[in-house]
């Protein structure tokens, strides 16, 4: 499978996840209070991991295309900035050519700020760096909205599924 293939339909699937929850959140008293709420202590509240879903399909695209991006260094002040940012990153995708993206045997370097460097191919950065990354954040996501009360499940996380339902409980 193309990496186009792999990263672009999951990112804009975990966009559209994390835009209908946050819609949710939306409809409750006080909404925007839960981008402050956090699963533990030592853990980034909702509205950096919103920050953090919405930078890094930017950011993997600028390393595996000539295409430019640039992070957010803040956090959403409310849910209306927070879907609005979601709904920009998912236009960025919604851009990209199935062309544009490195061929996956392409070596590139990611550099982190920590001053680690890891080596590998596009198809293993994809793999092994974006696609973890992207999934941790939108499930923490969720488990904060979830543990703060929001009426949500595992559907809610995974609606993409319902277009292949051949069988309903039921049915």
């Amino acid at each position: 499978m193309e990496i186009y293939d792999t990263l672009i339909p999951t990112f804009r699937n975990g966009l559209s996840v994390l835009h209908r929850l946050l819609a949710k959140a939306q409809a409750q008293p006080n909404g925007d209070r839960l981008l402050e709420a956090k699963i533990a202590e030592d853990m980034h509240p909702l509205a950096m991991q919103i920050r953090f879903l919405t930078n890094h399909p930017g950011e993997a695209i600028t390393r595996l295309t000539d295409r430019e991006f640039t992070s957010r260094d803040a956090n959403d002040a409310n849910l209306d900035d927070a879907i609005a940012s979601l709904t920009g990153t998912d236009a960025l995708l919604a851009d990209i050519g199935t062309d544009e993206l490195l061929d996956e045997t392409e070596t590139l370097v990611l550099n982190l700020p920590n001053g680690m460097e890891f080596t590998m191919t596009a198809a293993q950065y994809a793999r092994d760096w974006v696609l973890p990354n992207f999934y941790f954040h939108l499930t923490t996501a969720y488990a904060i909205l979830r543990s703060e009360g929001l009426e949500i499940g595992k559907a809610d996380f995974l609606p993409q599924m319902a277009q292949y339902a051949t069988k309903m409980p039921g049915t």
